[in-house]
């Protein structure tokens, strides 16, 4: 098994998804130790110099002003967790539970919050050994950070709420307890505060959505090159010197991609063989698909900050003996992100969706017979398949709404303006499943068409996404339950198997959003 050491500095995507969904070990690293053993020895010099601090020895939001003693200053960090756990909804899945651990351990790793170091490995235990607390997806404002459901994470620390341990849902005594892991008996000063004042629920599930979208883009790709060779589609609108002169990266990647899928096909036709251009879901793909991919490449550059940032608040500067509270708990970067990334997939699941449609209506789809099936009336075929894509899309473009627009006051109005930013994480992943469903239901009717008409040398990327998904879902000869063929063909996307087999036919990568090199055709 894996192990990612953690100093608080470089921590990568990639990694994230390891530890959550591989089950990845992590460890600090000796800078790491160092840093919060540091910034910890601050805040008992300050406790004991009685030195009024937010957070420290103070009360929190509307209580900034109130004063705690010492002999309180326990109990507060306590009060702190079991007051402000208030979550609600659904459990949040394990995978997202393991990425906000590791993205806490991270942040709390930089040694800028005053948490006590064996405090610290109760939560890398916890990562290590498969505790995962039960915390419900709601309730967050995105500011103060994710207050209650990080909450949440914290109570199965001290031995309360409830947690998951292979597979079973617990008391998080008994937990813990079955891990090999002792609870905290107590919360020492400010730890409450810098094991909740962050951001990353919210900033959890965005990553792992956008690293699930990276590779949706690609499947887009690879759907549209079906849908093409279906149509006879024409390839002349991917020409490289039609987008090297609008130079967008994500345009210009989309084109190169779908170029090289239908490669020596003979299913796709030249601009004036059977008509002059086509309609704007297949001409304007590559402007469509890439406008997404160079917005999924913004947001990717916003996670690589988060995840390696200090969201705690007030901030232990120990070089400097001071300590600042500030504003690093909000969570705008990343809602902004993520609504920005809700944007972007619903969009793909737009164009997907007039795709599909084209492909089944008989007056618009090129000779293909209705609703992509024989014996038509008999046979309702992919009609049905169409209307639930267009409910996705529908749905898709309710929950697109910006949740970063919104606020609400909270804590007496001392917290006045608020971000939503888990919500806008929460309803991208929510888009990118839609979308991928969508995708399932275009790459599907792609393929029966390309049966239909009798599969005439299909490019060679293309031909070898067909291959896989006919050797899993057989073609469409008379009306059958259709929901499972949808769910078959969205487990090999998740799998990532079309990809797969796609790059070894074209020996080449599919790219979201390579750099482009300048180049003059004049």
């Amino acid at each position: 098994m894996g192990i990612i050491t953690l100093n608080g500095n470089d921590l990568t995507i990639e990694d994230v998804v390891k530890v959550a969904r591989n089950d990845y070990k992590v460890k600090l690293s000796k800078e790491a130790i160092d840093n919060i053993q540091k910034s910890r020895a601050l805040v008992d010099k300050f406790v004991k110099e009685d030195k009024v601090s937010y957070g420290i020895t103070t009360g929190f939001g509307r209580f900034s002003d109130i004063v705690i003693s010492k002999d309180d200053a326990k109990e507060l960090q306590r009060n702190l967790i079991i007051s402000h756990s208030c979550g609600v909804g659904n459990p949040l899945d394990e995978e997202i539970v393991r990425a906000i651990m590791l993205l806490r351990i991270n942040a709390l790793s930089k040694g800028y919050s005053g948490i006590r170091l064996q405090t610290l490995e109760v939560l890398i235990s916890m990562v290590n050994e498969g505790v995962h607390p039960i915390i419900p997806e709601k309730g967050s404002l995105g500011a103060s950070g994710d207050l209650a459901p990080l909450s949440h994470m914290v109570l199965t620390m001290i031995g309360e709420g409830e947690a998951i341990y292979k597979g079973e849902r617990l008391p998080s005594k008994e937990a813990m307890k079955k891990a090999n892991i002792d609870i905290l008996e107590d919360l020492s000063y400010k730890e409450g505060l810098a094991l909740i004042n962050g951001t990353q629920v919210m900033t959890a599930i965005g990553l792992l959505t956008l690293y699930d979208s990276i590779n949706l883009l690609k499947h887009a790709d690879i759907a549209l090159a079906l849908t093409m060779e279906g149509l006879n589609g024409i390839s002349c609108a991917m020409d490289e010197k039609v987008h090297r002169v609008r130079p967008h990266k994500g345009q210009i990647n989309t084109a190169k991609n779908i170029l090289n899928i239908v490669k020596d096909s003979e299913m796709t036709t030249k601009q004036g063989e059977i008509r002059v251009q086509d309609a704007y879901s297949l001409r304007c793909s590559p402007q469509i698909h890439g406008a997404s991919k160079d917005a999924i490449e913004y947001v990717k550059n916003k996670v690589n900050i988060e995840i390696n940032s200090v969201t705690d608040n007030p901030i232990i500067f120990p070089n400097q003996e001071e300590v600042i509270s500030g504003g690093n708990f909000h969570g705008q970067p990343m809602a902004l992100a993520f609504d920005f990334l809700s944007i972007a997939l619903a969009e793909i699941a737009n164009i997907s969706e007039r795709r599909l449609e084209k492909l089944v209506n008989p007056a618009i789809n090129h000779n293909l017979p209705a609703f992509l099936v024989n014996k038509g009336g008999l046979n309702s075929g992919f009609m049905i398949v169409q209307y639930s894509a267009a409910s996705l899309v529908s749905e898709n473009k309710v929950l697109a709404h910006p949740a970063s627009v919104d606020s609400i006051p909270s804590s007496a109005n001392q917290e006045d303006h608020v971000s939503m930013g888990t919500i806008a994480a929460r309803k991208a992943r929510e888009i990118m499943k839609n979308t991928r469903k969508v995708l399932s239901m275009e790459i599907l009717g792609a393929v029966q068409a390309i049966d239909l008409r009798e599969n005439n040398n299909l490019g060679v990327g293309s031909k070898a996404a067909y291959k896989v998904v006919r050797d899993n879902i057989p073609f469409v000869d008379k009306d059958r339950i259709m929901y499972k063929d949808i769910d078959k063909c969205e487990d090999i996307i998740i799998s990532n198997l079309i990809i797969d087999k796609v790059e070894e036919a074209i020996e080449e990568d599919i790219l979201v959003n390579e750099e482009i090199p300048e180049v003059s055709f004049i």
